[in-house]
C-alpha cells in the first residue's frame, strides 16, 4: 500500500459536514447530519443578500448551539428482509410465504451506535456495540402499547422487535449508564440509497482482499475501491472476509465505510454541488427513520453546530469493550470495567487515549503510526492526581477518575488516522 499522510482539519465549514457525516453515517443516518447542514448552509446563503424592511428586527433570534449541554444520539442499522433486497441476504431472509419480512419480529438491529457530543470543549465518540453481546434486557412497551417483559440475558440484536427503537435505546441506556436524547433507524436498503445518491464511497482493502462467499462479496487489495449499490451493503454486512470473521471484525471493518464516507462527503464532489447535497438530503430523509424528539429542524440545527468545529483528533471511533461469554462461545459479554474507564473519560470530558489497536477487520494504512494525534498542549492550570479504575466497580456507581487513557481491551482509532480493511482472502 502507498504511504497515505494523517489527515489535518478542514475549514470549519468543511468540518460540519465531515463531523455530522462521520457522526451519522454507517448506520447511515447521515440523513440526521445532511438536513442539518442543509438547513445551516441553504438558510446562509437564503439569508445572505436579505434586505431588511422598516420598523423590522435586521434577523430572526439566533438558534444558538446546544449552550454547553452535551447529547447522545442512538443509530441503528436494522437487517430487514426488505423485498427488493433479500436474495443477497441468503438463509437470513427465507423465500417462505409464511415469513413475514414487514413483522417486527424478523427484524435485528445488527448494527448499533451510541454519538456522544460533549459539552464544551466539543468532542465527538462513536461508540459501536456487538450484535452478538449478551446484556439484560429492560421491560420494554412497544408503539402498539404491548409490554416485553425484562430478561436476565438476552442478544442485543434482539432489542428491536421486542419494542422497537425504544427498547434499543432503553437496552442501551440500562447498559450504559448513559442518557440517551436522541435516536434513529435505516434498513441496509436505506444504506444502498445513501452510497448511490453521492456517487458512491472509495474504500482502501488490505490484507489478501476480500473473498465472502456469504455475502457474495470479491474485493482484491486496493489502495481506493469504489463501494456502489449491493456492493456498499455486502461491504458492510461482511464478517468472514475480513479479520478472524467474528463480529468484532465486522465493527471495525465497518468502520472503515464511515471514514471513507467521511472523506467523500467532505470532498469538492460533493461538498460544492448543491445538486449533490439536495439528492442526498432527501435521499437520508426518505430512509431514515427518527424519534420524535430528533424531527424538530431547530435541534437538528443545533446539534450541526456543536459539532461544527470538532478537530480530527477529538473524533473518536471506538468498539464497546468485550469479553466471551462464559455461556456461549459464539456471543461476548460486556467488559465492564473497561467500559467504566470509558464512561468516566466521556463524563469529564477528556481527550481519549486509546492503547488498544484498530479492532480484527482493520489495520492502519501505510505510513500510519498507529499513535493518535496529540490532544492541544494543557494551558498550566493544575492538574489533580487521579486515582485508578477500580476494576470491580458497577456500571454507573462510581465517577473513576481518568486521565482519559484506555484500556487495550477498546479497540479503534481516530478520524485523523486512515484505516484499511484486514482483508481475510
Amino acid at each position: 500500500m502507498a504511504r497515505h499522510g494523517r489527515l489535518t482539519s478542514p475549514s470549519p465549514l468543511r468540518q460540519l459536514l465531515r463531523v455530522l457525516g462521520v457522526a451519522v453515517s454507517v448506520l447511515l443516518v447521515s440523513g440526521v447530519g445532511v438536513a442539518s447542514y442543509a438547513a445551516w448552509d441553504f438558510g446562509s446563503t437564503f439569508s445572505a443578500d436579505a434586505v431588511v424592511l422598516e420598523g423590522q428586527d435586521a434577523s430572526p433570534p439566533d438558534i444558538g448551539a446546544l449552550d454547553n449541554e452535551g447529547v447522545n444520539i442512538l443509530f441503528a442499522g436494522l437487517d430487514a428482509c426488505e423485498e427488493e433486497y433479500k436474495q443477497y441476504f441468503g438463509g437470513r431472509c427465507p423465500d417462505d410465504a409464511a415469513y413475514d419480512p414487514d413483522s417486527r419480529d424478523s427484524v435485528l438491529n445488527d448494527v448499533n451506535m451510541l454519538v456522544h457530543i460533549s459539552p464544551e470543549p466539543r468532542r465527538v465518540t462513536v461508540i459501536s456495540f456487538p450484535r452478538d453481546l449478551m446484556v439484560e434486557a429492560p421491560e420494554c412497551t412497544d408503539p402498539q402499547g404491548d409490554v416485553a417483559s425484562a430478561l436476565t440475558r438476552s442478544q442485543l440484536n434482539e432489542a428491536y422487535y421486542r419494542g422497537d427503537l425504544g427498547c434499543i435505546v432503553k437496552t442501551i441506556e440500562q447498559l450504559s449508564g448513559q442518557t440517551i436524547d436522541y435516536g434513529a433507524t435505516v434498513t441496509w436498503g436505506g444504506v444502498i440509497e445513501i452510497t448511490n445518491a453521492i456517487g458512491g464511497v472509495n474504500v482502501c482493502v488490505g490484507g489478501k482482499g476480500i473473498y465472502d462467499e456469504h455475502t457474495g462479496l470479491a474485493i482484491p487489495p486496493s489502495e481506493n475501491y469504489t463501494l456502489v449499490g449491493v456492493e456498499a451493503l455486502q461491504f458492510l454486512r461482511t464478517r468472514h472476509g475480513v479479520g478472524d470473521g467474528s463480529d468484532l471484525g465486522r465493527i471495525s471493518n465497518q468502520q472503515v465505510y464511515m471514514s471513507a464516507l467521511a472523506r467523500k462527503l467532505t470532498s469538492e464532489e460533493v461538498l460544492t454541488n448543491p445538486a449533490t447535497l439536495l439528492t442526498l438530503a432527501r435521499t437520508t430523509l426518505q430512509n431514515v427513520d427518527p424519534s420524535s424528539s430528533l424531527t424538530n429542524p431547530v435541534t437538528l440545527v443545533q446539534i450541526a453546530m456543536a459539532a461544527k468545529d470538532v478537530p480530527l483528533n477529538e473524533f473518536t471511533f471506538v468498539q464497546y469493550p468485550v469479553v466471551d461469554d462464559p455461556y456461549d462461545v459464539n456471543r461476548v459479554a460486556p467488559d465492564y470495567a473497561s467500559a467504566e474507564a470509558l464512561w468516566a473519560a466521556l463524563e469529564q470530558n477528556v481527550p481519549l487515549e486509546l492503547t488498544g489497536d484498530t479492532g480484527g477487520g482493520a489495520i492502519l494504512a501505510e505510513g500510519e503510526d498507529g499513535t493518535q494525534t496529540p490532544a492541544p498542549e494543557d494551558t498550566g492550570a493544575p492538574v489533580e492526581t487521579e486515582a485508578p479504575v477500580d476494576p470491580s466497580a458497577t456500571p454507573g456507581a462510581t465517577e473513576a477518575p481518568t486521565d482519559g487513557e484506555l484500556g487495550a481491551n477498546v479497540h479503534g482509532s481516530d478520524a485523523s488516522q486512515v484505516t484499511c480493511s484486514n482483508g481475510a482472502g
